[in-house]
C-alpha cells in the first residue's frame, strides 16, 4: 500500500542528496588544488621536544634549498621533475642541519602519494585528500609530521611568493586562490565537510 514520506524520512533523504552533491563538488575542488601544488611531509624522528626542534630546522633547510632550484615562472610539472632529479641534494641538505648539531641520524627524500588533513597556514588553507608530495624522513621517523607546500613556495616566512604572486605567476587560478584564502570565509569550514566525506567514502 502506497504511504506518503514521513516529514524525517523527507529530511533525510535531502540531507543524503545534499552530502552527496557537495562530496562531489569538494572533491573536485580538491583534485583542482592537488594538480597545482607539491606538497612537503616532514617526519621527525620522535616526538620529543628536542627531535620536534631538529625537524623544524630541517624543514626550513629543505624548503630553502629547493626553492634554489626553481627557475622562475615554472609549471608543477617542472617542479616535480627538478625535485625528483635533485632528491639527493634534497637530501643533503636535510642531513647538513643533522651534521652541524652532531645528530647521529640519517635524512631520507622521495616523492610519493601521500593523504593529508585539513591545514590551516595562516593566511590559507588547503583541504584534506591526496597529494604529491615531497616526503623528508629524519631518522627512525616516529614523530609527529609537518605539512606544508613544497611547490609553489608559500611556506617560510621569507617565502619568496605570496598568494597573489602565485597567481600572477599561473600557480592557481584566482578561484583557486580565493577558495583557500580568507577571502572566502568558509573555506575551513568547506574543507571539513570534505574530510568528513572522504573519511565516510573510506571507512572500511
Amino acid at each position: 500500500m502506497d504511504r506518503k514520506l514521513k516529514r524525517w524520512e523527507v529530511a533525510l533523504i535531502f540531507g543524503v542528496l545534499c552530502s552527496l552533491l557537495l562530496g562531489c563538488w569538494l572533491g573536485e575542488e580538491q583534485q583542482e588544488l592537488a594538480d597545482q601544488v607539491v606538497r612537503l611531509h616532514v617526519i621527525a624522528n620522535s616526538d620529543s621536544d628536542h627531535d620536534q626542534a631538529v625537524k623544524l630546522a630541517v624543514r626550513d633547510q629543505v624548503l630553502a634549498q629547493a626553492q634554489e632550484l626553481y627557475p622562475s615562472d615554472i609549471t608543477r610539472a617542472d617542479a616535480l621533475a627538478i625535485l625528483a632529479d635533485h632528491l639527493p641534494e634534497l637530501e643533503q641538505a636535510g642531513q647538513a642541519v643533522l651534521d652541524a648539531q652532531g645528530e647521529d641520524l640519517a635524512v631520507s627524500a622521495r616523492l610519493e602519494e601521500c593523504w593529508f588533513p585539513t591545514k590551516e597556514y595562516g593566511d590559507f588553507a588547503l583541504p584534506a585528500g591526496d597529494y604529491t608530495a615531497l616526503r623528508v624522513v629524519i631518522g627512525e621517523g616516529e614523530g609527529r609530521n609537518w605539512w606544508c607546500v613544497a611547490f609553489p613556495p608559500l611556506c617560510l616566512g621569507a617565502a619568496s611568493e605570496t598568494m597573489d604572486e602565485a597567481v600572477q605567476a599561473g600557480c592557481f587560478s584566482q578561484k583557486q586562490a580565493d577558495l583557500m584564502t580568507r577571502k572566502n570565509q568558509g573555506c575551513v569550514l568547506k574543507f571539513k565537510a570534505l574530510e568528513l566525506w572522504d573519511a565516510l567514502v573510506h571507512r572500511n
